[in-house]
């Protein structure tokens, strides 16, 4: 398959990150050094947020928390698919598939189903919404496109991604994981279209649509045993308390370069072949380990962690704006490999190969 276009949209109240600090200091018990220290390590500048700062205080129940999110995913995910499909020169009676993924809120009917009625799609559209992911999520979602138009290669697809993590806030939780979550995470939307090989790269007008995105020659996931405790929720009447175990990291020293290396090598790839790498920014201690095991120590990682600095881990979607970051700002030249990559709760990694 081929990646058309991607869209990030992001909520309209930004904060700096010293304002979001000094917020979550007055509303939480939590020691106000502390909280400064562990934001200013995040190194995250600023993060837009689904409500109005003022408002957090309000958050104290989880239902009115979820009731939040969906209305506000729902009006974030439509921007994304609109603006997705608009730069892809794509309409939206054209998809045939959709995909969505979010962790940080619940539905029954699940939101893309809603979103598929406000967009406009067709009535015969296939769906398959995805929870539990995490900040895995972006790339799996974009796996799941490549198996589903392998399938139908006549076909068009589309992801979306929502994570409002800011409204998932616990003000008694005085845990470094949510100490750290609470200055790293941040709220936003992306949506990817996508078209099979059998589909042709022009619009219903004729013209080739302009910084299309990179096909998918592969995928691999990988799952680790025994390490369900390292990243994710726990549930409970108070909503969805953050995981967040501090040898994450060890995890990504122990694995992922041997990962990385041996899927590469199935295609008769090494790391230095790569020309593009579009990596989540899951932390500045992750981004550090991935670039240290994977000796990408030229720029490679500039992208990932401009969207860290400027707006936070936005969990699934924030795979979505580097890729989206890099076919805007770094395009490769045509016909270079390239990998994304993003690893979530499981423990998990999900990677992708692409060709430019």
């Amino acid at each position: 398959m081929r990646v058309t276009a991607v869209r990030t949209v992001l909520p309209e109240h930004h904060y700096d990150q010293h304002q979001i600090t000094e917020a979550m200091a007055a509303w939480t018990e939590a020691d106000r050094r502390l909280l400064r220290r562990f934001h200013t390590a995040t190194q995250v500048r600023g993060r837009n947020l689904a409500l109005p700062i003022e408002q957090y205080e309000k958050l104290d129940d989880f239902t009115f928390a979820n009731d939040l999110y969906i209305d506000t995913a729902l009006r974030l995910g439509e921007r994304a698919v609109r603006g997705a499909l608009e730069a892809s020169g794509r309409t939206p009676a054209q998809v045939d598939h959709l995909v969505f993924c979010s962790s940080t809120g619940v539905a029954t009917p699940s939101l893309d189903a809603t979103m598929a009625q406000r967009v406009g799609l067709r009535e015969d559209i296939t769906r398959v919404p995805i929870f539990g992911l995490g900040c895995a999520a972006g790339a799996a979602g974009l796996s799941r496109l490549h198996d589903y138009l392998k399938a139908w290669p006549d076909h068009v697809a589309v992801l979306v991604c929502v994570e409002l993590c800011s409204l998932t806030l616990q003000r008694e939780d005085d845990s470094v994981a949510n100490l750290v979550g609470s200055g790293l995470f941040g709220d936003g939307a992306a949506a990817a279209v996508a078209i099979g090989e059998r589909r042709t790269g022009t619009t219903p007008h004729g013209r080739i649509t302009s910084r299309q995105g990179p096909r998918v020659v592969a995928t691999r996931s990988r799952l680790y045993p025994d390490t369900q405790r390292l990243m994710g929720w726990d549930v409970g009447e108070h909503g969805f308390r953050v995981v967040l175990a501090s040898d994450l990291v060890d995890q990504v020293e122990a694995c992922l370069a041997d990962d990385v290396t041996a899927f590469l090598g199935e295609h008769d790839l090494s790391l230095d072949q790569v020309s593009s790498w579009v990596c989540h920014p899951g932390g500045p201690k992750v981004i550090e380990k991935i670039g240290e095991v994977l000796a990408l120590d030229h720029g490679e990682l500039d992208l990932t962690w401009d969207s860290l600095q400027k707006i936070g881990n936005l969990s699934s979607v924030s795979v979505l704006n580097v890729l989206q970051e890099t076919i805007e700002r770094r395009r490769p030249r045509e016909g270079e490999p390239g990998l994304l990559m993003a690893l979530g709760p499981g423990f998990s990694a999900e990677l992708v190969l692409l060709r430019w």
